[in-house]
């Protein structure tokens, strides 16, 4: 497994950071299979793992991944996030939620310290230097490593640098966005933003959560059911199914799955130090370990270029955050 500088930090850690969004009763029920790929992922070389108090829900993600640290935390990165809903009046990017839940995301993981703790979204009822100095604290106190944001945009990054370079606040050190072949967005503004400040980027959802899979195909089971269960825009845009055909192909003409293509191209660019996989089973696990070593020579990428063209997104990801200046409409309409 690749290793790779995680921004400016000094840490390193692998090209493929596991994902435990799946652990628990929305994905894989089983505690001890969960355990058991947390381990198989360390084996293989992996040594960075991302969670977040929600998963689970409710925290069940991390108490799984606190359970499988047992013995090997010294050698993992951990990175763990905070701002979303766990309940009424709890959640959000205040001094008040951040402080409180830091302590139980500390306990779910059985753990005195956590490596990089994220700002799951932006938020804008709270003012970022409320929120960085509540970071700063709780990293002269040993208890966090490091910082840093997720799914926030170009203009909030630069401002989150600026407010720290004002106030003598610690810095965010790393981007957590949506990056993969159907959506490309990031290239423009975000990873160009993060190279900048020397950021490390760990992207998330490199395959498109599951359509570049090649599982789901229009008219298939599995593609009926997905749009029952989850993200039905996205697993129903007419756009993204015909650019998985064309990148199925391209896949086969090179010699690969379409999920290692995927996956190969997610590390590929210089601004991207780590990609988020997510399995749900030990099988998966397997697959997307298999291709780890995959580079693509420039025939394949600019092939990819031409189906989907660089800084575009297919279409949106019902799950990405959405800024309230385009969900509100009351923000765009004079009284």
């Amino acid at each position: 497994m690749q290793m790779r500088l995680l921004g400016r930090t000094g840490i390193k850690v692998s090209a493929y950071c596991l994902g435990t969004m799946k652990f628990g009763k929305i994905g894989n029920p089983d505690h001890g299979e969960c355990v058991r790929m947390v381990h198989r992922a360390f084996d293989a070389g992996i040594n960075f793992v991302d969670t977040a108090d929600v998963y689970g829900p409710g925290g069940e993600s991390e108490e799984i991944l606190g359970a499988a640290l047992k013995g090997r935390r010294d050698d993992v990165v951990v990175a763990t996030k905070v701002n979303g809903s766990m309940g009424p009046g709890r959640g959000g990017s205040s001094r008040r939620w951040i402080v409180a839940e830091v302590e139980q995301s500390l306990r779910r993981l059985r753990s005195d310290h956590i490596d990089l703790y994220q700002l799951h979204h932006p938020d804008p009822d709270t003012d970022l230097e409320e929120t960085l100095s509540a970071l700063t604290d709780l990293m002269r106190s040993g208890k966090v490593r490091a910082v840093g944001s997720s799914n926030f945009p170009a203009s909030e990054i630069v401002e989150a640098q600026w407010v720290s370079q004002r106030a003598g606040l610690a810095r965010l050190r790393t981007e957590q966005p949506t990056y993969s072949l159907l959506n490309r967005g990031i290239e423009s503004e975000i990873l160009p933003v993060c190279d900048r400040y020397g950021m490390g980027v760990l992207v998330w959802s490199p395959l498109a959560m599951g359509l570049l899979t090649g599982r789901y195909r229009p008219g298939g089971e599995q593609l009926r059911e997905a749009q029952l269960r989850f993200v039905p825009r996205h697993m129903s845009d007419e756009r993204k199914h015909a650019a998985v055909e064309q990148l199925a192909q391209a896949a086969e003409e090179a010699g690969l799955s379409l999920t290692h293509l995927a996956l190969a191209f997610a590390v590929n660019h210089p601004a991207v130090t780590s990609a988020i996989i997510g399995p749900r089973t030990l099988p998966q696990l397997d697959d997307l370990l298999a291709g780890a070593d995959i580079r693509l020579d420039d025939d394949v990428l600019d092939r990819i270029d031409e189906i989907v063209a660089p800084g575009t997104d297919v279409g949106p990801i019902d799950v990405s955050y959405v800024p309230p200046s385009l969900t509100d409409p009351k923000l765009r309409r004079r009284d």
